[in-house]
């Protein structure tokens, strides 16, 4: 749950991002067990940042693509990556407004233990405060 005055920039970046990409990709916080049967899926984690301890937060975000080759991780990443720097900046929710974009870490690929599919991850920062 977000603190007073601040955004829940996972839950924002989960609904931002499935609007995106449409249904037929799964958006989530947490990996299902069923990962294989769920390709596409793009998970979301907050992994830290700070806030001004009033109403501007900066959230350090993770986002990993699994697809099940390398280059369909690699393309919706890029799709993701584009839509992060260029569309989010500026946008609004009823809950949020989202100033700054950058990339912390740009879309690469990172190993996971199932070899049955491909994972490209990125991280970003989020500038955001709440509407009121």
């Amino acid at each position: 749950m977000a603190a007073v005055g601040s955004v829940d920039v996972e839950l924002l970046m989960i609904g931002e991002v499935q609007a995106k990409v449409g249904s037929s990709v799964v958006v989530r916080d947490e990996l299902d067990n069923n990962l294989l049967e769920e390709l596409p899926t793009i998970q979301i984690n907050v992994v830290g940042g700070d806030d001004d301890s009033f109403r501007l937060d900066r959230a350090l975000v993770d986002i990993d693509v699994y697809a099940a080759s390398r280059g369909a991780a690699i393309a919706l990443a890029a799709i993701v990556h584009a839509f992060v720097l260029t569309e989010l900046p500026g946008s609004s929710t009823d809950a949020a407004v989202i100033g700054r974009t950058r990339t912390i870490s740009r879309p690469a690929a990172r190993p996971y233990e199932n070899t049955g599919l491909r994972r490209v991850g990125a991280t970003y920062e989020i500038y955001s405060h709440p509407v009121s």
